[in-house]
């Protein structure tokens, strides 16, 4: 009944399968302490003399109690300015790559508190950061069960230590594999001395999340923060209407800071993935990314950010896909169960609509209108819906399989009709360019560094931005 009380499930009291199931669940090593209220309720007042239990390392079967915890103050660092270093990782991730993941974890923590970060190369730091196999020396209750299970582990201040399990598959985006810097984040939080929230949305709820472009921190993991910390003092706090909005890749890549040249604002995507892409009859690209979107014209020149609103009244950030229509002239957008239609800046009467309603699927991974079937098709995992403009429902006969599209894979962030006459979809750093005759993938790569009207070429040298 306690596992079942912490994990929101039924109280039965019965090891039903809702249960193992959630046993199951890859989650953090690190013990769920004494829970308590939301926001507060993750700053202890003593840290852990020593690791709490796991049970075949999966989760605890309940909270632990206040004897585990040691009777004087501790759970809290006494300094805002703290080091940390990344003694190793896993052989097959680019270390640059990795050190730009941490760093955003950390980041993620100082933007909403007072606290400061500094990666230290080598040598002593407050919090390090280092992968192990099974069994290392913390004690069997915390040696690493291989794949799935306890993720990583770490401890209290001032112990300043984060473990993570290298038989896991790490990956540093929202692929297969287990994100890494989603990992970081919520161990980092437990070095810095938060325990497991009891709220599912929470970055500290102990249970893996997968990077996704909803990902947020919750406004309890903030008070938590705080509650320690304290606001930032550079100004305000963040305050947002219940979210902070993050991925990594939206971090600088100047992982030394110093006098280093930033990148212009033009070329912000390209360092990063984008939420939908579409281009309209003038074959200008629209780039779309959390509250902001770029254009992108036929020279290859791509336009300063520019915000939604003034563009498009009534569209909130974070859309899920977007399309142009070359039958109507009109913008497509998708998000949730809700979709908008625009008539240059004007929002139709009516919408937005909820139209999973009428059988689109909800969170579409891609929206493009192909002009073979003179219709729209959202993409959504393995299938694709066909729909029509006139009633915005899915037409007879879909979903059908992705296999239809030959090479394409599940998952694409966007895709828009080229004036090379290929449909090209994009995800992650990576691009398919789609044969419409053939209805076959024909080539694939970097998008950023290979397809020059993508905008993230200087168009006087040649030369990729960044």
């Amino acid at each position: 009944r306690d596992f079942q009380r912490v994990t929101h499930l039924p109280l039965s009291g019965v090891l039903d399968a809702p249960t193992l199931h959630q046993m199951a669940l890859p989650r953090c090593g690190t013990g769920d302490g004494e829970r308590r209220a939301a926001g507060a309720h993750r700053a202890p007042a003593a840290r852990r003399r020593r690791r709490t239990t796991q049970h075949g390392g999966r989760r605890c079967p309940g909270p632990r109690r206040h004897a585990e915890l040691a009777p004087f103050a501790g759970g809290r660092w006494y300094k805002r300015h703290l080091t940390y270093r990344v003694v190793n990782w896993p052989p097959y991730l680019p270390q640059h790559e990795v050190r730009l993941a941490v760093k955003a974890a950390f980041q993620l923590w100082s933007n909403v508190s007072s606290l400061v970060f500094w990666e230290a190369r080598d040598g002593p730091a407050d919090i390090r950061l280092t992968f192990f196999h099974g069994d290392h020396n913390d004690g069997l209750n915390n040696a690493f069960d291989g794949p799935g299970g306890a993720l990583a582990h770490a401890f209290f201040p001032r112990r300043g230590e984060a473990h993570f399990d290298s038989a896991e598959r790490w990956s540093l985006h929202s692929g297969k594999g287990r994100n890494l810097f989603v990992v970081v984040a919520h161990e980092v939080g437990h070095t810095l001395g938060l325990e497991h929230s009891p709220v599912k949305s929470a970055l500290m709820s102990p249970y893996y999340k997968k990077l996704s472009k909803d990902f947020v921190l919750s406004w309890d993991d903030i008070l938590a923060v705080q509650n320690l910390y304290g606001k930032p003092s550079k100004g305000l706090a963040i305050q947002l209407p219940g979210k902070v909005f993050t991925h990594f890749q939206d971090w600088s890549v100047d992982l030394y800071g110093g006098d280093r040249q930033r990148r212009s604002l033009s070329a912000y995507y390209c360092h990063s993935f984008f939420d939908a892409i579409t281009a309209d009859a003038d074959h200008n690209l629209y780039i779309f990314k959390g509250s902001h979107y770029w254009v992108v014209p036929a020279s290859g020149n791509a336009s300063d950010p520019q915000p939604l609103q003034p563009r498009w009244p009534g569209l909130p950030a974070g859309i899920d896909a977007c399309a142009w229509s070359q039958l109507s002239g009109k913008f497509y957008f998708f998000k949730g169960g809700r979709c908008w239609r625009y008539t240059g800046s004007t929002l139709e009467a009516g919408f937005p609509q909820k139209c999973s309603a009428r059988g689109l699927p909800r969170h579409p991974d891609t929206a493009l209108y192909f002009q073979q079937l003179r219709r729209l098709v959202l993409f959504k995992g393995p299938k694709y819906f066909v729909v029509s403009e006139e009633t915005l429902g899915v037409e007879p006969y879909y979903p059908r399989s992705l296999r239809d599209w030959e090479g394409l894979p599940p998952g694409t962030a966007g895709a828009l009709t080229h004036r090379d006459g290929f449909v090209y979809f994009f995800r992650d750093d990576q691009y398919w360019k789609f044969d419409r005759a053939k209805l076959q993938v024909v080539a694939t790569g970097k998008w950023a560094t290979q397809l020059p009207w993508m905008g993230c070429w200087d168009a006087n040298g040649g030369q990729v931005l960044f």
